[in-house]
Formats: structure tokens, C-alpha cells, sequence
């Protein structure tokens, strides 16, 4: 009987490590994907969706080898073995899909400059309908990190009242494809709302220079030349972009940009 328990532990054990290292390593393709690609820095923190992926990859990574060790058994026939495993991993896929489906709709697609701040939108938060309205290279959501556009005025006073109204249902101009413009065109607007970072830093707790100092060293730009507005998401209010005379963005960090 020991021997009958010992042969099956070992059978099952052999199944598991295939299985998690199978497993492991189809995760650590995935995450590479997305913190790489989708959430370049430093959209993973703000943008949010990644603790889902987490949360889900976790349960499949750790599941999926459990459920495999509790079906492995020596005695069933090779038939037997490919079923259940074929099982445990059609289990697996359906939740990796899930999470990257999760992932994908939280990924952002823009990085717009909207009235004093700049607006990291999430493929979730846009208006698909208005994409046709978007300029010619920005009707089609990023797959590759967000791209810099510009929230342009309204027209009228009838659009300025329709803005009102989908802003009242939460759905803002910077994630309304129909309101984009080139970034190029906002930039005696975005001028005009940076603030030095030297004032930010005049303000700020000695913890928040520390960092401001750091985030100023990586920007390669003196202190004099730098420049920033606040970075906003849905799930975070607390990051400013840092930019250059010129408006080029270098740096960003994890400060509350708004001076109260």
C-alpha cells in the first residue's frame, strides 16, 4: 500500500512541476507583454487593472498544477490523462483570456492635455462611436502605450452645453475621440497652464522633495527649464508630468500636483 501511495505522490508531483513551470513561464510571457507594451511606466500605477491580472494569474498559476497533481494518477491510461489535463487546461486559458481581456479594456490609449491637466484615458473610458471623428492617425486605440493628443475648445456654445451634459455622465472630453487634436496644437495652451516645478517644490513636504529631486536628476533638466502639470486617471489624482522649455514631457513622479 506505501508503495501504491509513494508511486502515485511521485506521478503527481512530476505532473505538478511540469505543469507550474509550464504555467510560470506562459504568465511571465504575459506580464512581459503588458508591463512592456501596454502600461509602459508610468501607466502600470496609474492607470490601474493590473492588480487584476495579478489577482487572476496568481489563482491560475497555482490552481491549475493543484487541480493536475489531484487528477494525475499512474493506474489511469494515457487516454485518461490527456482528458483531464486537456480539461485543467481549457480551465487555465478561459481565465489567462479573462485577464488579459481585463487588462486589455484597462490599458491606456491616450495622454491628453485637457484645460490644465494632463488625462491618462483607459480603452475602457472611450467613446468608440466618435473615433471617426478623431484626426486620421488617432481613430484607432493604442495597443503600444498612450498617445499624446490635445483636448481642443468647444466650437459653440450648443457644443459647449453637450460637453456639460456628458461630463455630468461622467464621460469627459479627453475620452471623447471627437474632441482630439494634435498635441502640437495644444501647446501654447499647455504653456500657458505649467507651472515651474520650483514653485511645486517650495510647497511640498521634505518626503515629496526627496522625490521631486529624484524625478529632476532623471529628467536631465535643470530645475530653472523644467516645467509640470498634474497627472490624473480615474483611479489616481496623485502624479505630475514634468516638461521641458519646450514642452517636451521628461519625467514624470508620484506627487499631488494641485496647489491648494
Amino acid at each position: 500500500m506505501l508503495n501504491v501511495i509513494n508511486r502515485r505522490a511521485q506521478f503527481a508531483l512530476r505532473a505538478f512541476s511540469w505543469h507550474i513551470g509550464i504555467s510560470l513561464f506562459i504568465a511571465l510571457c504575459v506580464l512581459g507583454l503588458i508591463l512592456g507594451v501596454w502600461f509602459p511606466y508610468p501607466y502600470r500605477e496609474i492607470s490601474g487593472g493590473i492588480h487584476l491580472f495579478f489577482i487572476v494569474m496568481g489563482v491560475d498559476v497555482i490552481c491549475g498544477p493543484l487541480l493536475t497533481a489531484v487528477l494525475a494518477s499512474p493506474k489511469k491510461s494515457k487516454k485518461e490523462l490527456i482528458v483531464d489535463f486537456s480539461f485543467v487546461g481549457m480551465i487555465q486559458l478561459a481565465a489567462l483570456g479573462y485577464g488579459i481581456y481585463a487588462v486589455a479594456e484597462a490599458r491606456p490609449v491616450v495622454l491628453a492635455f485637457e484645460v490644465d491637466r494632463m488625462v491618462a484615458v483607459a480603452a475602457s473610458e472611450i467613446d468608440s462611436q466618435e473615433l471617426p471623428g478623431a484626426p486620421v492617425n488617432l481613430r484607432s486605440l493604442s495597443w503600444t502605450g498612450p498617445q499624446l493628443v490635445g483636448v481642443r475648445k468647444p466650437l459653440n456654445s450648443d457644443e459647449m452645453m453637450n460637453a456639460l451634459d456628458h461630463s455630468l455622465q461622467g464621460l469627459e472630453p479627453s475620452a471623447r475621440p471627437g474632441w482630439w487634436q494634435e498635441f502640437s496644437k495644444s501647446i501654447p495652451d499647455v504653456k500657458s497652464r505649467t507651472r515651474k516645478i520650483s514653485d511645486l517644490m517650495a510647497v511640498r513636504s521634505p518626503e515629496d522633495q526627496v522625490i521631486l529631486n529624484k524625478a529632476i536628476r532623471e529628467s536631465g533638466v535643470s530645475i530653472e527649464e523644467l516645467f509640470y502639470l498634474p497627472l490624473t486617471s480615474r483611479q489616481s489624482k496623485e502624479w505630475i508630468v514634468l516638461f521641458s522649455a519646450s514642452m517636451d514631457i521628461v519625467g514624470y513622479a508620484p506627487i499631488d500636483g494641485f496647489l491648494n
